[in-house]
């Protein structure tokens, strides 16, 4: 019987295994130098879209604001306040909490109640990034205060990231509120620049860059329109556009850096309408309120009904809307106004469905006009609420 003998079988060497090794490493290294090119292309791509995001939306912020400057602002009230290289001010009727107000620009029931009218002087604020306090007296008219709150944007350095900025915004004496991060100045020009109307006689009208020099303008007249207001103090009423200049980035540094520049121009179409004086005498109301309790969707509700008002359907024509104060039998004051309800109608009806189950309450009725100036007020029944 012959007994078979085993080949002996051929390994690989030391020389082949270490190839195999180089080959795969090269490979390997080829593969995740690609992958680690799309992670980074992936990454950058991300923070460029936010970074154009970011960009897009401080814009669309200071636009929306700034272009509301002026309006709804008394005669009296300045519309313009500062005007520097890092900081703007301003006033305007930017918007209500009190539903009805026809007024304001915008209605926001969340709005605070110190953030929808003019400050008075126990409320003085400094402008943030300045010396200056304002304001220097309280706009009242006709025993109320002006709708037009001061609205503030300032540029101050980002304390967490050197050399970069932050695009704050504030109301009145709220706590500011972050707009945008990652913000840089432009090369050679301020974060806002302004411009004037230039309108030399029988010349085609031009806007005229107010010099860096020149800068800040500041409204420090308290009144506007009165006879200080005029000349060198006067220069704030004659801004008619705001350039908006800033450069954003990814929030990187070094070569993973990406930056965008960004300027717009942004017009104020409020600023420098003169908002008319007074619209006579304080109206007349000269009608009562009547309150009957009812129900609506199977809830309690008070219906308050009212016939138009001496001035609005006659006399001097003048109310533009009513106001109405609510209180119940416990409550001390008549606090702020309930409701605002524009005029112009035959009869009025305001439901009133935020009321509770054994619960009195009484309505108190005023007129008022452009000034705004309000009449003398009329008390309606007291009405119970099953």
């Amino acid at each position: 019987m012959t007994i078979p003998v085993r080949r002996t079988e051929r390994g690989m060497t030391l020389i082949e295994l270490l190839l195999a090794l180089f080959v795969f490493s090269f490979v390997m290294a080829g593969a995740l130098a690609f992958l680690r090119a799309q992670s980074q292309s992936f990454t950058l791509g991300k923070q460029r879209v936010g970074m154009y995001q970011n960009f897009r939306y401080a814009l669309n912020v200071l636009e929306k604001d700034l272009r509301t400057a002026g309006a709804g602002t008394t005669a009296q009230q300045p519309q313009i306040i500062y005007a520097g290289t890092n900081v703007v001010a301003f006033n305007a009727n930017y918007w209500t909490n009190t539903p009805g107000d026809v007024v304001a620009v915008y209605y926001n029931p969340d709005a605070p109640d110190s953030a929808v009218q003019g400050m008075l002087t126990s409320g003085r604020i400094t402008i943030p990034l300045t010396a200056y306090q304002y304001p220097e007296t309280s706009y009242i008219t006709g025993g109320v205060d002006s709708p037009a709150e001061t609205i503030i944007f300032y540029f101050e350095p980002d304390s967490s990231n050197a050399g970069d900025y932050v695009l704050m915004r504030k109301v009145n004496n709220t706590t500011a509120e972050v707009v945008s991060r990652y913000l840089q100045p432009t090369a050679g020009v301020n974060f806002f620049q302004y411009y004037e109307m230039n309108q030399p006689p029988n010349v085609t009208p031009s806007l005229t860059l107010v010099p860096t020099a020149q800068l800040p303008l500041i409204h420090s007249v308290a009144l506007h329109l009165s006879p200080a207001d005029t000349g060198t103090a006067a220069r704030i009423d004659s801004i008619t556009s705001i350039r908006v200049n800033f450069t954003v980035t990814n929030g990187e540094t070094g070569g993973q850096q990406r930056t965008q520049q960004i300027s717009r121009i942004i017009r104020l179409p409020n600023v420098g309408l003169v908002n008319q004086a007074f619209c006579g005498n304080p109206p007349v109301l000269g009608v009562t309120p009547a309150a009957l309790a009812t129900t609506q969707a199977g809830q309690p509700a008070v219906q308050v009904t009212w016939a138009p008002a001496t001035d609005d359907a006659g006399g001097q024509k003048t109310v533009e809307q009513y106001v109405v104060w609510r209180r119940t039998t416990t409550d001390t004051s008549w606090g702020d106004p309930y409701v605002n309800v524009p005029a112009g109608q035959a009869s009025y009806t305001y439901m009133d469905l935020n009321v509770a189950h054994g619960t009195s309450y009484y309505y108190n009725l005023a007129a008022e006009d452009c000034t705004p100036s309000l009449s003398t007020t009329a008390t309606s029944n007291l009405v119970a609420v099953p």
